[in-house]
């Protein structure tokens, strides 16, 4: 049985408003740069900055928002597993004045690495939006793409009401004197290509075999990870990857935990200088208990996603004083890993292309949607989710194609992946990763009724309106730029 990936609490319904938390948004300041004269900041960062201060995120609307001690105390309990929830159902007929105003800033993490020709990282900007950095903060990183001025915290779902957005669990030891502190938003589904990129590493040690057969048979049963279930390790990495089945993704991490290869796995990341990237406190009976330990910044999951995408010697030099290549896996699971991103369907956060020609939500990056998703009359159907807008159009005027995977639950939105332009369009050759706190508990205040038997917008539409315009940069003045690389 397939268990969505949409998710949420149940509504609440709109209770009086208490003195835990109030309406407000956080009030305007100007933007927080760096102010050290010796670091050069890339123009990629610049624009993203301003963008995303433009984009004006603290707009949306909260559907159950948290007001008493009592409900942030049931957030923390239901931190587990947020992935298996029950999708979130709007109440019928309930307009946008029915909602109120997100209560403070929202986390915002996003980061795009431009490439050269030979996909090698030239030039990166990573910014974070939250309470503290309401019109974001540009994060200061060496020519290694790598930032030891950030005190990264875990995601703590009732601490961004009760803290002010300030976490409390150090993500990267040793930082207290970091001048930017911020809070990861949880990844959501993201984390699977973590998962993933286990597997293909095991796959690459002749551990196990792409199209060997897995019986998946859990000693514990959760909501996230279904019933016990066998195929073979390709098609799991094919459901996970391309529609996000959570079933398959928990029959692979069991079978990173069956090979003891979870820790090797984390400390690989911490030897390619991911610091942030880890995968804790799964359980290995059946490879669910997703939580906010599983943590990812937007920085090094556009640094994975460059190695996966492959770039010739030394791509960067770790902490340790490793060099790293794209080696730490094999061209042949590089391009397999690629091929499957690329595979996406759930082409609905950055890009909008499962949207096309509607109204709302706003056209995001010009995307092509794999034709394997796409029926005789145009409409897009992902595992049941069916979108019921001809996307033909959109695919005849695509400029770019998006390997890319998303994730979602009631308070984490997130989408990470690899764009190359089309051939005999404008330049493009980037990697971008956006994490945020805005699932689809927030909505837009121009958001429409759901029709009737349609995948209902899950996402705010800004994520699409900052994926184009990174887009169209990356179309002109970043394409421009591309052979001076």
């Amino acid at each position: 049985m397939r268990i969505s990936r949409l998710s949420g609490r149940g509504l609440l319904g709109m209770a009086v408003a208490g003195a835990l938390v109030g309406s407000a948004v956080a009030p305007a300041h100007a933007a927080v740069k760096p102010k050290r004269p010796d670091v050069s900041i890339s123009p990629i960062a610049t624009y993203l900055q301003e963008e995303m201060d433009s984009l004006k995120f603290q707009e949306v609307l909260d559907t159950d928002p948290v007001t008493t001690a009592a409900q942030a105390r049931t957030l923390k309990a239901n931190s587990v597993d947020k992935d298996a929830q029950k999708p979130k159902q709007f109440k019928a007929g309930a307009a946008a004045t029915d909602y109120q105003p997100i209560f403070q800033q929202p986390q915002v993490d996003a980061t795009v690495i431009e490439l050269d020709q030979d996909n090698r990282p030239v030039s990166s900007g990573t910014v974070l939006m939250s309470p503290q950095y309401p019109h974001g903060k540009i994060v200061l990183t060496d020519k290694d793409f790598h930032t030891s001025d950030v005190r990264w915290r875990q995601w703590d779902d009732s601490g961004w009401y009760t803290n002010k957005g300030q976490g409390t669990i150090d993500v990267v030891p040793g930082r207290e004197n970091a001048s930017t502190d911020f809070m990861l938003p949880y990844p959501a589904s993201v984390l699977k290509l973590m998962i993933n990129f286990g597997v293909l590493r095991l796959v690459d040690k002749g551990v196990i075999k792409l199209d060997d057969t897995y019986a998946y048979n859990p000693t514990t049963v959760s909501s996230l990870c279904g019933n016990a279930s066998s195929d073979t390790i390709r098609n799991y990495i094919d459901a996970s990857l391309t529609w996000s089945s959570n079933p398959a993704s928990c029959a692979l991490l069991k079978m990173l935990w069956d090979h003891d290869a979870v820790n090797d796995l984390n400390q690989t990341f911490q030897d390619l200088g991911l610091e942030t990237l880890q995968v804790k406190e799964t359980n290995p009976a059946n490879g669910g208990h997703w939580s906010n330990p599983v943590t990812m910044s937007s920085l090094d999951t556009a640094k994975l996603l460059t190695l996966i995408n492959g770039a010739p010697g030394t791509v960067w030099t770790a902490p340790n004083g490793n060099a790293v290549t794209a080696d730490v896996l094999s061209p042949s699971s590089r391009e397999f890993f690629k091929k499957e991103l690329g595979d996406q369907g759930m082409n609905d956060v950055l890009s909008t292309s499962n949207w096309c020609g509607a109204d709302y939500p706003a056209p995001g990056m010009p995307q092509v949607v794999p034709q394997r998703w796409i029926a005789a009359d145009g409409t897009v159907t992902v595992d049941g989710d069916a979108y019921q807008h001809d996307v033909r159009p959109c695919n005849a005027s695509a400029e770019v194609t998006f390997a890319h995977k998303t994730g979602l639950v009631s308070n984490s939105g997130s989408d990470a992946g690899i764009v190359r332009n089309l051939p005999g369009k404008n330049g493009r050759n980037y990697i971008i990763a956006v994490f945020s706190n805005l699932g689809n508990q927030y909505i837009d205040p121009n958001r429409p009724p759901t029709a009737p038997g349609a995948h209902p917008v899950a996402y705010s539409e800004k994520y699409a309106q900052l994926g184009l315009a990174i887009d169209k940069y990356e179309a002109t003045l970043g394409g421009a730029n591309a052979a001076r690389r």
